[in-house]
């Protein structure tokens, strides 16, 4: 059992640098955008720095993938990582986008009867955009109680308490843009034809 640990973690070096170097994205793009030094970055690359979860997980989210494909190898050998869904705390999540920093993009679907309905809000830093595709989604934030019906979108810092569920018995399928240091989307909005005002 420990040769496998210690097999699996040796892989995960060079899938790193496989990963990086596919999305063409440099340590300090990297750096930029999951905290970790360049130097950590490197030796974990290198296979001189042994990967914690505390490594691990931000290094996934950047690179769009799950913990167990960065740590898990490809039965072909092959490095690269292909996106697939995850499901976390009763919601689908599909990452739409593969490129670290800036904002990522995913489709998140919820089951009808997928979550409790007993709202728990988190915190953490970044910024995020939703839209309804399907459903109802019930969106707390803060004080805030909403629900949201197909084509209506909420923005918000994510430092504020938030929590996403279905509104109702039926299942909700949404889109959500997240913006790991804050980075918010930038809008553009046609402007009103004064001839319909």
């Amino acid at each position: 059992m420990d040769d496998d640990l210690d097999r699996a973690l040796d892989a995960v070096g060079p899938r790193l640098r496989a990963l990086r170097r596919e999305r063409e994205t440099t340590l300090a793009d990297l750096a930029a955008a999951t905290g970790i030094s360049v130097s950590t970055l490197s030796r974990l690359e290198s296979g001189s720095r042994r990967p914690t979860l505390e490594l691990l997980l931000p290094l996934a989210r950047a690179h769009g993938v799950t913990l167990d494909e960065l740590v898990g190898a490809p039965p072909t050998g092959d490095p690269r990582i292909h996106l697939r869904p995850v499901t976390r705390h009763g919601m689908t999540m599909l990452p739409l986008t593969r490129r670290p920093g800036g904002i990522q993009a995913y489709k998140l679907v919820i089951p009808a009867g997928g979550r409790p309905a007993e709202p728990t809000p988190q915190t953490h830093e970044g910024y995020e955009w939703v839209y309804v595709l399907n459903g109802r989604l019930r969106l707390v934030l803060g004080e805030h109680d909403l629900v949201l019906t197909p084509g209506e979108a909420a923005e918000f810092d994510t430092r504020v308490p938030h929590w996403f569920g279905p509104a109702d018995a039926e299942a909700v399928e949404f889109l959500s843009l997240f913006g790991a240091q804050g980075e918010r989307a930038h809008l553009r909005a046609r402007p009103r034809d004064p001839a319909r005002s």
